[in-house]
Order: C-alpha cells, then structure tokens, then sequence
C-alpha cells in the first residue's frame, strides 16, 4: 500500500509538470525537456558504466543531450544563428572521438559506440519534440502547438494503462515473453484501442489534423511505443537490472518513464511529414 502510495504522488506530479511546463510556455518546454534530455542521457551512460565493459564520460554526454535539445529548438524557432547552432554539438561528437585516442581506456571501441547511442538513442527523441512543436504559419513565422507533443504522451500513458487493466483482466497469450514476460497480446490491443478512442477525443477539439491523421497518430504512437519499451527492457535484462534509476520514486529511472517515447517521438515526426508528402 506504502509503494502505491508513492507511485501515485509521484505519478500525478510527474504528469502535472510535463503537461503544465509544455502548456504554459516555449521556454518552459525547452528547460523541462532540455533537463530530461540531459538526465536520461546520464542514466544511459551510468547503466553503461555499471556494466563493467564499456567506461564513457557522463557529463559530456549528458551536456550534448541538453544542447542538442536546445539547439534544436533554437532551428526550428528560426532563430538568426541558424544551421551554426549545431557547431558546437559537432564539436562534442568530435571531442567524444578524439579524446578515446589519448586516455588509453581498455574498449575504446565499446566507448565509441556507447558515447554515440546515448545520443542517437536517448537525446535524439528528445530534440525532435522541437518538430512537434513548432511550426511555420503562413506569414513565415513560427508558431508553438504545444497538442501536438503533448499528445505523444497521452497516447503512451493510455496504452499504458490499458494495456495494463485488460491484460490484468483477460491478457493469456504473451506479447513478446522472451524480453518481457508480463505483457500480453490482448492487453497490447487494449492499449491501442484506448489511445485511438482518445484520438478522436483530440479530434473533436484540435483540427490542425483531420481526424484518420489523429487516429493514425495514436497507432503510430502505440506500435513504435511498444518497440521502445520492449527495446529498454531488452537492455535491462543484458544488463541485469530491474530499473534504469531510482530518480522517480516507486517508478525507477528516467529511462523507465520515457522508454516508450524514445522510439514513438521520431515515428511520430516521420508520419507527420510522411503526410504532407502525399
């Protein structure tokens, strides 16, 4: 009951930030997702450290995750710097690279290739929120829709939850037991059903899609959430954990909260332009 507890009051404040910071303003978009970026992007490299075979640098890693957020927003906010936000995150990548050459660590390899999916893996996702959010309007100015992001996660926690109540209830066939043994086929499509009746919920009120594109958008959602979240567990099981972190009480890591976002994020961008395309 304890735990419950903590879940709970845990759970309601994680979500009353992220959806009053992504509301309220741009700015306190950027510094809420700029944080996470950076704080996921640690616990990564903290697992990987944890692990024994691979050594890789925490605060840089973590501090390109922050500025790959913010640069970014900045380019999609068409800020005058433009494209030139990104040198300096190219200069990390390069720092990243060069440095493996001069600290005689036992898997530069290992370290290379971990130092680059922190960013490919975990702070990528995060920058592209910025597509969600800004758009060109017809005067060439930018406009924030704060919906369009918003609705990314919405679309996850409802999966989530229904996924979770039906396959308490009636979930008998394993989804995938091999990685995670507790998911089940009919609480997967349970999770789908209730993220899509709440597209056409959006629908109704938010009309910059029509409503198949909403419905569309929670499918996307629901499927590339599921790969994200199967993928994390994956991991966790190589790496023999049951949590990423202990950041969020009773719910573990960053990592354990936005697995599922990880992989939605960047379909969702790829079905929103694949849309204009046709």
């Amino acid at each position: 009951m304890k735990n419950f507890i903590t879940r709970a009051i845990t759970g309601i404040l994680f979500v009353a930030l992220l959806v009053g910071c992504t509301l309220y303003s741009p700015l306190t978009f950027g510094i809420l997702f700029a944080l996470i970026a950076a704080l996921s992007v640690q616990e990564f490299a903290n697992l990987m450290n944890q692990s024994g075979k691979v050594n890789i640098n925490k605060t840089i890693t973590a501090l390109g995750g922050a500025y790959l957020f913010l640069a970014l927003m900045s380019f999609c906010m068409q800020q005058s710097v433009g494209a030139r936000v990104f040198l300096p995150y190219l200069a990390l990548l390069l720092y990243l690279m060069i440095t493996e050459l001069y600290l005689k660590k036992e898997n530069p390899i290992g370290n290379w290739a971990c130092s680059m999916l922190s960013q490919l893996y975990v702070a990528l996702p995060f920058a592209l929120l910025n597509v969600l959010a800004f758009h060109n309007t017809a005067t060439d100015s930018v406009s924030y829709n704060p919906i369009l992001p918003l609705s990314i996660f919405v679309f996850i926690w409802l999966s989530d939850t229904g996924a979770y109540l039906i396959g308490s209830l009636i979930g008998k066939h394993r989804l995938f037991e091999r990685i995670s043994p507790k998911k089940s086929w009919e609480g997967s499509l349970g999770g789908a059903l209730l993220a899509i009746a709440a597209a056409f919920v959006l629908a109704h009120f938010f009309h910059f899609l029509h409503t198949w594109q909403w419905a569309g958008l929670a499918a996307v959602v629901v499927l590339f959430g599921t790969w994200g979240d199967l993928t994390e567990s994956q991991m966790k099981r190589q790496l023999g954990i049951k949590d990423s972190g202990n950041i969020l009480p009773g719910h573990g890591g960053m990592l354990d909260r936005f697995d599922s976002a990880l992989m939605a994020i960047p379909a969702a961008v790829v079905y929103l332009y694949a849309l204009t395309a046709f």
